[in-house]
Order: structure tokens, then C-alpha cells, then sequence
């Protein structure tokens, strides 16, 4: 079981042209997981919810726009063949639902080099299959010298070694398919590159390719009772050193749990101490939609969109548009 096959959920095919540029100040297109009836959530090996959903792509985009949905995760789907990616594109446009982000969720750190060439390899796919569908971004993480997950803890993952392989990692993928429409980018984690703001600036240094661009998982980075406490200014500090680079964005809220050691767990937005004020003001002014991700029903789901547009209206930012 790994996450490529339970995390391919819902998504879109909207033309690049129409849909995927930046939108105007004070406006997030907003999407989440949608859980079509009778469909069992799984996990993954990697401890990440998945569903396994229908292939057509006319049923999942009607199901985002009736959930009130603009933006969506990416079916799956292949590089090179223009009748999925035709159909998958029509179906998600004619829903006014916008293709965020294609996943390519494989370990491209793992110690087993003959692995580690196999996903850096379906990586290249998935990236040539977002730019085909002319989606906003194709997103991994940059894995984990722990071969037995897609990015669990291990002591290499903050070292040279990680930063400079990530670094050729990205340029392999990037200067093989060498997209026209969708940018490469990446999730920052607690524990693996990147970490935060700095460490991704870094990589977008090194990395040095226009079509390299910052995926920004917030929740993914407050690893600290001090960025906890202070996620407003983590925020607004993450955004003021890469926010201009923001594709797309992932959304959930963190709960502290009381015990020995620091445990913070995902919840729904509001549910948490995340400070959403400051991060949908941020993520305004990027043109990236936020995806809400990891829940296990459609109401939960619901249940954060619903805070997300209501803070949203409190500070002036339309949350869920449909890029009319």
C-alpha cells in the first residue's frame, strides 16, 4: 500500500489559461478531500488518509462543485494520454473547479538507490502529466533516509547530504520534462528538508530553475511550542521570504495533546491553534488556492471550509471564489 495509490482523490483539469493564474488580491479558490458515497477512507503507509474513488472525472467534479469546492486535488492519470487528460480537464472547467496540484507522493531519499531511481522516475511522470493538464503544480516531499516511509523522522534528514541530493533531485525532474504550464515543488516538513522559510529559500537558491516554485503546507513546519504559540508570526515570517513563490497551499489545524513530549495533532481549521487570520491574509496575496486535507468525512471537511470562509469574510478575503 503506498500513498500514490489511496491519495489520488479528486481533482480538476482546468485550462491553465482560464484558471490557474494568480487571482486577485483578497480571493482563495478552495477545494479538500471529497469522500463520494460508500467509499472507505484507508491509510497509508506513511499514516496519511486516502480514498479510493471513482476514475471519472465528470463524477468527481460535480461532487466538488456541489460540496461548494473551486479547487481540487488531481485524479490520476498519465503523461501522454490526451483522452484522460482532455476529459479530466473539460469535466473540472465546465464544473468551475480548478486543477490545483498533481501528487507524486514516492520517498526520493530512501537508502535503496534502486527505489530511489524508480521514484525520482515517477516523479518526472507526474510532473510531465500536471504541465499536460496545465495544473498550478506537481508535489512531493523530499523523502526520507528511513527507507520503511514516504518522509518519516531519521538523523540524515537535516543534513548536507539531504539538502544537496534534494537539490539534484529537483533539477533531474525539472530539466527532463522541462514544463511550459505547471511548476515542481515541494512540501516542507518538521523534520526533513525543508524545515521552514530559510532552508526553503535555500533549496530555491540552489535549485536555481524558474519552474521550481514553494508548496506551503504551514501545519507542516510548527514543530516547536514556539512556533505554536507564535504561528502568526511564523506565518507571516514564511510568507515574507518565499510567499512569492507560493503554487499552492494545504490546510488543517493543529491541536496540542498534552503529554511527556510535544504532540500536536491534526484537526480541522478552528479546532486548533493555528493562526488562520494571518494565514489566509498571506495566502491572499499569493493567488494560491488551499486545499484542506487529512479528515475522514465529508462534514469535517465541511466543518473547516466553513471556518475558513468565515474568517476569511471577517478579514476581508473571499475564500472559495470560482475565478469568475
Amino acid at each position: 500500500m503506498n500513498r500514490r495509490t489511496f491519495l489520488m482523490t479528486t481533482a480538476t483539469g482546468i485550462s491553465f489559461a482560464r484558471m490557474a493564474r494568480p487571482a486577485s488580491a483578497s480571493r482563495i479558490a478552495l477545494g479538500a478531500n471529497v469522500i463520494l458515497p460508500n467509499v472507505e477512507p484507508v491509510r497509508t503507509m506513511a499514516g496519511q488518509v486516502g480514498y479510493r474513488e471513482t476514475d471519472d472525472p465528470d463524477v468527481l467534479a460535480q461532487a466538488h462543485k456541489k460540496l461548494g469546492y473551486t479547487a481540487a486535488f488531481c485524479p490520476a492519470g498519465k503523461a501522454g494520454d490526451s483522452v484522460r487528460v482532455k476529459a479530466i480537464r473539460k469535466a473540472f472547467a465546465d464544473a468551475g473547479v480548478l486543477l490545483a496540484e498533481v501528487g507524486a507522493w514516492e520517498n526520493m531519499m530512501t537508502p535503496d538507490l534502486a527505489a530511489r531511481k524508480k521514484n525520482i522516475e515517477y516523479n518526472v511522470q507526474q510532473m510531465a502529466f500536471a504541465d499536460e493538464l496545465e495544473a498550478r503544480c506537481c508535489v512531493d516531499v523530499a523523502g526520507s533516509f528511513d527507507g520503511d516511509t514516504l518522509s518519516g523522522p531519521h538523523p540524515k534528514n537535516l543534513s548536507k547530504e539531504f539538502f544537496d541530493a534534494t537539490v539534484e533531485h529537483c533539477r533531474t525532474i525539472l530539466d527532463t520534462v522541462k514544463p511550459k504550464h505547471s511548476k515542481y515543488s515541494l512540501e516542507m516538513k518538521g523534520w526533513n528538508l525543508p524545515d521552514g522559510p530559510d532552508s526553503y529559500l535555500a533549496l530555491i537558491k540552489a535549485i536555481d530553475r524558474p519552474a521550481f516554485g514553494v508548496h506551503m503546507d504551514i501545519c507542516n513546519a510548527i514543530n516547536s511550542p514556539t512556533r505554536y504559540y507564535n504561528s502568526g508570526a511564523f506565518i507571516e515570517e514564511t510568507f515574507r521570504k518565499v510567499g512569492k513563490w507560493v503554487l499552492s497551499c494545504h490546510g488543517k489545524d493543529l491541536k496540542w495533546i498534552p503529554e511527556q513530549n510535544v504532540h500536536f495533532l491534526e484537526v480541522p481549521p478552528g479546532q486548533g491553534g493555528v493562526d488562520y487570520r494571518a494565514y489566509l491574509r498571506e495566502i491572499s496575496k499569493t493567488g494560491a488556492p488551499l486545499l484542506l486535507e487529512h479528515f475522514l468525512t465529508n462534514e469535517a471537511f465541511q466543518e473547516g471550509a466553513r471556518y475558513v470562509k468565515r474568517i476569511g469574510t471577517e478579514i476581508g478575503v473571499e475564500v472559495g471564489y470560482n475565478g469568475n
